[in-house]
């Protein structure tokens, strides 16, 4: 009996569902990209109310302390931007982060854009000197720095995640970037509310929160009520 012939799929068989299983998962990535670009726009709000709450609370403290502050921030930019971009010292930032959340493998992903290591730094070391050297110039130093530190923080973070390839109408960066800076603000404003008795972190907050939510209800009445 003749030996009965098989066809050879052998490198031309293509599963039926693969190119509908790539189309999927495609339409799956596009639709969560546009999920979180809607997430990413209505953190705006947050942004706005609470740079004007941090804004706000600064006003309260010493005038030298609030302009050591913002002075920092001011040498960041023109260092950054004519100068010299000191992005060795932002990556050296992330290698510390990544040792110490190593024993949390998904933390380590996101902390170094999250956390703002050197500001907390800057005012860890504040606290320890400041139970020896009872000066103004103490204050004003570590405000110095951390207007320097955060303001780095946030441009080079910013920089990192717009810059990552494949993100969907830049869905990721406007996302992950509103989320950061809300995180870094209300983090700052948690530190200096434990150094300056007249900046109040829970005022911060309710400011930051009632402002928002009207700036939603403003916009919610805008679009559905007639």
């Amino acid at each position: 009996m003749a030996k009965k012939e098989y066809p050879n799929f052998k490198g031309s068989f293509r599963p039926k569902y693969s190119v509908a299983s790539n189309d999927f998962s495609g339409l799956k990535e596009k639709s969560v990209s546009v999920i979180k670009l809607i997430l990413g726009v209505a953190l705006l709000p947050l942004i706005y109310s609470s740079s004007v709450a941090f804004v706000y609370q600064m006003s309260q403290i010493q005038k030298s302390c609030q302009n050591f502050f913002w002075l920092g921030a001011l040498i960041f930019l023109i260092f950054f931007l004519f100068i010299w971009e000191p992005e060795i010292i932002y990556t050296g930032g992330h290698k510390l982060l990544e040792v110490i959340f190593s024993f949390f493998q998904p933390f380590v992903e996101v902390a170094p854009y999250v956390v703002p290591i050197y500001t907390i730094i800057v005012f860890m070391v504040f606290g320890l000197l400041s139970l020896a050297i009872q000066d103004n110039w103490l204050l004003e130093y570590c405000m110095f720095l951390a207007g320097f530190s955060i303001i780095m923080h946030i441009v080079f973070t910013s920089r990192a995640l717009g810059s990552k390839k494949g993100d969907f109408l830049k869905a990721d960066y406007v996302f992950g970037f509103s989320l950061v800076y809300i995180i870094d603000v209300m983090l700052l404003a948690l530190l200096l509310s434990i150094v300056f008795k007249h900046f109040s972190f829970l005022s911060f907050s309710k400011s930051s929160f009632s402002a928002a939510g009207g700036i939603f209800h403003a916009v919610f009445k805008q679009i559905f009520v007639r």
